[in-house]
């Protein structure tokens, strides 16, 4: 699809290096942080401080990609869709699987998804090796990123293949099991939070590497879901070490933030745990029309939308979501026109809009016709004329869908949390957010923990615009964190613990509703066939 060229020369990415490499995780000699001295044996790396910021800038790529890890956890849920446009957008079909749970072993986001983690955990694992003589903190980072790959792994698949570092590729990685792999993340996590940095909120710079609060998030994410990893129900142990957690990072002056939109902007905020500093620029042009905000970056690429029973679980009106409605903030809204470009110091910035500028001196801010949150109905240029779609029909888009394939430039609701007036690709995506925190804390309450849930969820739905509730249920929490957390990476593990992921949604296919064996997604083929020890998970 032509789309994804352009995405690649946008972002620098490094699928094509995972898809490339081996998945029994050998690492080649070409690679840049490979030991000079492995022929002979595994002794160090030579620069452990360089391998943890190549692990960093790795991650950029991963986290900022469009397919890869965010489709397999946003696109197979019920909060996006990629509809094939005519031809645009059908890529043999790759979207359209994730959507109706109708991939398979040879799905290549899948491979990419298990070559990228699983190469992040094996490169960690040379820079905590003793011989690598890193420092306390370098580990401590290396433990950070990789607990976090390694839970992406387990979360997904299910098992972990891991080589130690001096095991050569004539050795088949050992496996670990689910439940062996959880306690192995448990382990690094703890132990980086005791190593990383204290970095207090607002605090731009600290918040883009791993810190004591990174990790604490992280802990109680995968304390969390545990029992979904290990059997039974939650332990109400897990849930009150969750809270403390929680209230630890709340304790560094991480908290809620007014502005729902403002916090998805190049600037410091007390939602902010952990930031890279990847373009946005994939999740603002995968979603917007061709036409829109051409200025920028010659327009959008007309293909990511949601369905409309995801936008329904927001307050507002039914039909329209336009820009100072009755509708909740995180909803959003469509402007009317532009935005006036206001430039009273000459800096070229405008003095109001974070990293609004005017490059065709036009009198409007740059993309500030295209609204936050969710673009539906009629789509309006600066002046406030209708914008069109290519054969000159109004842009008008439409809540509903004919199907994942036959549809038109308009068809489907627009998803947009990073907005183009801010900057076309700024690098600035956020990873771990407070709110989610606050939200873990509301549901390990709902789960056994002491405390009282509801005045949790509606502290934060207050300061969203939205009617507080009178009792919070588990059905009530995921459609909050749905509503707070889209796009945000977290909407399929959300499912699958509060048990919905296999439900039915529109243009899922009828075969995958109700089968537990799509709560996994399949051991990559080329996996299976380099590591004999890896079994192929049921159902496929």
């Amino acid at each position: 699809m032509k789309r994804e060229q352009l995405k690649k020369l946008m972002l620098v990415t490094l699928s094509s290096a995972f898809v490339l490499s081996c998945t029994d995780l050998e690492i080649s000699e070409s690679d840049s942080i490979f030991p000079e001295t492995s022929i002979g044996g595994f002794d160090g790396v030579n620069d452990p401080g360089s391998s943890v910021d190549q692990l960093y800038n790795d991650m950029n790529g991963q986290f900022g990609d469009q397919a890869n890890l965010f489709a397999l956890t946003e696109v197979s849920t019920d909060e996006l869709l990629v509809p094939t446009r005519g031809t645009d957008w059908g890529d043999n079909g790759i979207w359209r699987t994730l959507h109706s749970h109708t991939w398979s072993p040879s799905h290549q986001y899948i491979l990419n998804t298990w070559n990228q983690f699983n190469q992040n955990v094996f490169r960690a694992s040379e820079v905590i090796d003793s011989r690598s003589n890193a420092t306390a903190e370098q580990v401590a980072n290396a433990k950070f990123i990789r607990g976090f790959s390694m839970w992406v792994i387990m979360d997904l698949f299910g098992q972990v293949p891991f080589r130690e570092v001096d095991e050569g590729p004539d050795i088949s990685p050992r496996v670990l099991t689910r439940a062996e792999a959880a306690d192995f993340v448990i382990s690094d996590l703890t132990d980086a939070i005791a190593g990383l940095p204290a970095v207090n909120a607002n605090n731009l710079e600290g918040t883009q590497r791993g810190s004591k609060a990174a990790a604490q998030y992280m802990l109680a994410k995968v304390l969390l879901n545990k029992h979904i990893y290990t059997g039974g129900s939650p332990d109400t142990g897990d849930m009150n070490q969750v809270v403390s957690l929680v209230d630890d990072i709340n304790g560094a002056g991480f908290d809620l933030q007014e502005g729902f939109f403002d916090i998805f902007t190049e600037t410091a905020d007390s939602e902010t745990i952990w930031w890279r500093p990847a373009a946005v620029g994939n999740r603002i042009w995968n979603t917007l029309h061709y036409n829109m905000a051409p200025e920028i970056t010659g327009g959008g690429w007309n293909g990511f939308t949601t369905l409309a029973e995801f936008y329904d679980m927001y307050e507002g009106p039914s039909d329209t979501n336009v820009e100072g409605g009755a509708q909740e903030e995180r909803r959003g809204g469509v402007p009317q026109s532009g935005t006036a470009f206001v430039d009273t110091n000459d800096d070229g910035i405008d003095d109001n809009v974070v990293g609004g500028v005017d490059g065709n001196d036009d009198g409007f801010i740059d993309g500030s016709n295209v609204g936050y949150g969710f673009l539906l109905g009629q789509q309006y240029d600066y002046n406030g004329s209708k914008l069109k779609t290519r054969p000159g029909a109004d842009l008008t888009f439409t809540k509903s869908l004919p199907g994942l394939v036959g549809n038109g430039e308009n068809t489907g609701i627009r998803v947009i949390k990073y907005n183009p007036r801010h900057g076309g690709f700024t690098p600035h995506l956020i990873i771990f957010r407070y709110s989610d925190a606050h939200l873990m804390k509301a549901e390990a309450i709902l789960r056994g923990a002491s405390g009282d849930a509801t005045a949790l969820v509606n502290e934060l739905r207050v300061l969203r615009g939205a009617t507080p509730l009178g009792s919070v249920s588990e059905a009530d929490l995921l459609e909050e964190r749905g509503r707070e957390l889209y796009e945000e990476f977290w909407r399929r593990n959300d499912m699958i613990r509060f048990g919905q992921f296999t439900r039915d949604w529109e243009f899922k296919d009828a075969a995958a509703v109700g089968d537990e064996t799509k709560n996994l997604f399949p051991i990559p083929v080329n996996a299976l066939l380099s590591n004999p020890n890896l079994v192929q998970n049921p159902g496929y």
